[in-house]
Parts: C-alpha cells; sequence; structure tokens
C-alpha cells in the first residue's frame, strides 16, 4: 500500500539469544495503601520486564501519574514517588518492550483523558491488528503520541460511540486481536480483561476488603493477598465498591494459554492451574529423562532457567545433580557494554564453570529452551575449556521453530536456530557432543494431558507447532513473513 502507515512505521523488537519476559501488570481496588501495594506487585513481577515501570492513582477526583525507566525498587520509594501517588485505587505496569521504542512515552500505564471521564490502561500482551487499527484512526484525523500498541486501545475507547465507560472498553475489546490483559482504571472503578482465548495471564487476589488483580499469583504471596481464581478467557471484571462483577462479551472460545508461562515466564513459585511453575519445570525435566538415550556422569543446569528441570531429570534419572555452573547475580545492565574488551567477555560475565564438577566427566547441560543458540555455544566452549569430558545438551521444551506475535520477543524466523538446522546441524553449530528436545508428547504429559489432541489444542504452543490461534494480521504483509507457509495456517479468527 503506497504511503502506508503500515509501511512507514514498524514497532521495533530487540533481540537477544533467548526469550525475552513479557510485561507484567498490577491493579488494587479500595486500600488506602494502594500505590505501595502495587509497587511491592510490580517488585514481584521484575522478572517480567525491566525496562521501565509506572503506576497511576485515583483518589476519587484527581489521577496521578509516576513513569521511570529501570527498575522498581530504585524508581518507588515513599521519599522519590509513592507519597505522591495518593488514592484507593492504582495500577502498575513493568515494561519489557515488545512493541515501540525505548521512550519515556512508551512506559505505562497509559493516561487519557476522553468524554465520559479520563481513563489509565496497563497492558501485557501484544495486538496482532494494532497496525492496521492505527493506519485507519490516523487516516480519520486521529493523532498518536506514542509508537506502542496500548496507545490503539486508548484511541479506540475515546472514539467509541457507545455512553457507559464500561460499554466504550468492551467494544473495543471487540475490535482487537491478540494475546492481552489488562489492567485499567476508569470512573473509580478497576476494570480488568483477558483476550478471548486467555494467552496472556491474569488472576483476582483479595487484601482484607481490597481486590488485586496481578499477572501472577507471586505479586499477591508479596502482599498477602488471598488468590481467588484466574480471570477467565475472554471475561471482564468490573471491581467497584468492594464488589466484583463478570461480564463476558466475546464468543466462546476454548482457553489456551502460553505454554511458555509453563516452561519458562512465569515465577517458579507462581501458581498455574493449581500447581506451581516450578512443579510444572521438574516435570518437564523428568519427562525429559524418561526420554534419555546417554550414560551421563553429572546433571549440569544453565543458571537459573534450566534449574528446577535439571532437578527433575536427575532425580528420575538417578544421575547426580552439580551446580557446574556458577551464577554472578550482580552484573547490572550500567556494566554490561562498557568497551569491546569486556563486550568480548560475554557470558562469561554471568556465568562461569564450577571446574570441581566438570573436570574429566560426561556433562549433559540442561536449558529450558534453545533459541538462536550463542549463548549455549559460549556455554558448551567453557565447559570444555574447563575440563568437561562431554557436553552433552538436552532441552527441556520441543525445539523453537516460529516467532510470536502476542508479546514475547523472540526472533525472526530466519534468526531462530531449529527453524534452519537439523538436529545434527545444531548439535554441531553448539559443540555438543548430541543435543536432544523434549518431544512435543513428552511436554503435554509434563503439563498434565495424556496426549496432545491436534484438533484441541490445551496450550498456545506456535512456537513449536506453526499453530496461531490468532492470525498475525499485522504481519502478514511484511515481505520476509509473507513467503512463511506457516502463516497459511492461521486461523481466521
Amino acid at each position: 500500500m503506497k504511503n502506508s502507515l503500515l509501511g512507514k512505521l514498524k514497532f521495533t523488537h530487540t533481540h537477544f539469544p533467548r526469550l525475552n519476559e513479557e510485561c507484567g501488570i498490577f491493579g488494587v481496588s479500595g486500600s488506602k495503601d494502594a500505590a505501595t501495594l502495587t509497587a511491592l506487585g510490580l517488585h514481584a513481577l521484575q522478572h517480567r520486564g525491566q525496562e521501565g515501570c509506572g503506576i497511576v492513582t485515583y483518589d476519587g477526583k484527581s489521577y496521578h501519574s509516576e513513569r521511570k525507566f529501570g527498575l522498581v525498587g530504585d524508581n518507588f520509594t515513599k521519599k522519590q514517588s509513592l507519597e505522591k501517588l495518593k488514592g484507593k485505587i492504582a495500577i502498575g505496569h513493568n515494561r519489557y518492550s515488545t512493541t515501540g521504542g525505548e521512550t519515556i512515552r512508551n512506559i505505562q500505564p497509559f493516561y487519557a483523558d476522553l468524554h465520559g471521564g479520563a481513563i489509565s490502561i496497563a497492558h501485557n500482551g501484544n495486538l496482532t491488528n494494532a497496525l492496521l487499527l492505527r493506519e485507519r484512526m490516523v487516516r480519520e484525523g486521529a493523532i498518536f503520541q506514542t509508537t506502542s500498541d496500548t496507545e490503539t486501545i486508548v484511541q479506540l475507547v475515546a472514539r467509541s460511540k457507545k455512553t457507559e465507560i464500561v460499554d466504550k472498553i468492551i467494544d473495543t475489546l471487540l475490535q482487537i486481536q491478540g494475546g492481552f490483559a489488562l489492567s485499567i482504571i476508569a470512573n473509580g472503578m478497576l476494570i480488568g480483561a483477558r483476550d478471548p482465548h486467555g494467552i496472556r495471564p491474569l488472576v483476582l487476589g483479595k487484601l482484607k476488603n481490597a481486590f488485586i488483580l496481578a499477572s501472577e499469583t507471586c505479586a499477591l504471596d508479596i502482599i498477602g493477598a488471598k488468590f481467588v481464581r484466574e480471570i477467565e478467557n475472554g471475561e471482564v471484571v468490573i471491581i467497584t465498591d468492594g464488589k466484583v462483577k463478570s461480564r463476558r462479551p466475546f464468543p466462546k472460545k476454548q482457553q489456551r494459554p502460553c505454554v511458555f508461562e509453563y516452561i519458562y515466564f512465569s515465577r517458579p513459585d507462581s501458581i498455574l492451574k493449581n500447581k506451581t511453575a516450578y512443579e510444572y519445570r521438574k516435570n518437564l525435566g523428568t519427562h525429559l529423562a524418561k526420554e534419555l538415550d546417554i550414560k551421563p556422569d553429572v546433571v549440569v543446569p544453565v543458571p537459573d532457567s534450566g534449574v528446577p528441570a535439571a532437578l527433575g531429570f536427575s532425580q528420575e534419572s538417578k544421575i547426580p545433580f552439580e551446580l557446574g555452573l556458577i551464577r554472578n547475580h550482580y552484573v547490572g545492565r550500567t556494566f554490561i557494554e562498557p568497551t569491546q574488551q569486556i563486550r568480548s567477555l560475554g557470558v562469561k560475565l554471568k556465568l562461569n564453570p564450577n571446574q570441581s564438577s566438570i573436570k574429566n566427566k560426561k556433562v549433559v547441560l540442561i536449558d529450558d529452551s534453545l533459541v538462536r543458540g550463542t549463548t549455549s555455544t559460549k556455554i558448551i566452549k567453557m565447559l570444555h575449556d574447563f575440563g568437561a569430558k562431554e557436553v552433552h545438551m538436552r532441552i527441556a521444551s520441543p525445539a523453537i521453530k516460529y516467532p510470536d506475535f502476542y508479546g514475547v520477543d523472540t526472533p525472526t524466523q530466519e534468526e531462530l536456530l531449529a527453524a534452519n538446522k537439523n538436529l545434527e546441524e545444531m548439535c554441531d553449530y553448539i559443540g555438543a557432543k548430541s543435543l536432544k528436545f523434549l518431544s512435543l508428547d513428552g511436554l503435554y504429559k509434563a503439563l498434565g494431558f495424556d496426549k496432545r489432541d491436534k484438533d484441541n489444542p490445551q496450550f498456545t504452543d506456535h512456537y513449536f507447532t506453526g499453530e496461531y490461534p490468532v492470525r498475525p494480521l499485522d504481519y502478514l504483509n511484511d515481505e520476509n513473513l509473507k513467503k512463511l507457509s506457516f502463516l497459511s495456517l492461521a486461523s481466521n479468527n
């Protein structure tokens, strides 16, 4: 399309050697300490995004906003910001940019004055038709201030012809597509919403008379709140005057949560379907060990992501577990790239082999995923340099062959190792003696299902299968993606 906004504006992605965290959202209604509780909740959700953080509160008359670059603990203390955030309703957001650039304007929650009252929105996920919607609205005269897809939601709410704010929000939800979980303040209400398939997570909690919305249960634990339930897929909850009302505006669809919440994203102590993520990850290692075809001397995890799976692997295989890699927890962002000499150290800034555990040993190295393979290559070389006799790589998930469009920052398909090399080629590339991934059947069994029903999958597992529950409309005209056959498999939802 000539002079099309779609051709000019591409949401930027910063790609790293492994999958990167999504955003985290939090909300409180009915507490005089709403801002403090939100800051604590965001602290518990820090693993979901470290680029920026923000809190918006409502005191019954006015909105108060603080948005900052960096970590929650560096920005939200009573002296710096919390005392400015007055009110009994608050929402917060930790940002990891999957769409938009690194600018303060893209840090959430967003706030806008609309006809019928102001609104503030925090969003976890990614819309797959945001560019199409944005182009239409720009042609009609809309002015956008950010490059975030979340602003598309704000603009749609503002333009809705509905009278009541909740109806405006629902009208908007029926127009957007993709994976999303929202926490919203509007007209004294705290509103939560989850996409029709439940791809992105959202839970409801209670603390005394206050209700809480959060991306994960670990954010409830830190403030002493009780877990009530998950927000259901396609559900909108309206919290006001100490009561929770529920609306379900979408046609009923099967819930398909993102499988990587179970494999990697959620904090190990967060509860997913009545089990902690830690339990699921140990089970992944257990089933990986059931597919074992070698006899190593020690099981070594890639910290911290591979530790639970390595424990399950060790217990099932009876092979000793060893911390063969020691992680440096104090590598801050300000230290990562000061000079070319330091950059050349690469993964050694974060990990170093524990020689006493690996020397002259046949090592089976366990990690949760293999994306580009660059980090694994460096780790395997270090293990060999420190005396490992053999290094066998085992991955506690199937091979990642397809990119994500629902809020997870993955490389393009051209950069995904498993999309471009067969198993033998991947093994040679990373320098391992052998390489094996957990089978798709093993993944589903580890997560509590006897088998994967291809006509009725229980998870959003497109990373491995190329089956997308929501068609990524914004990306279909991309010259690189047009050639990929997997897009033709996407549904027309």
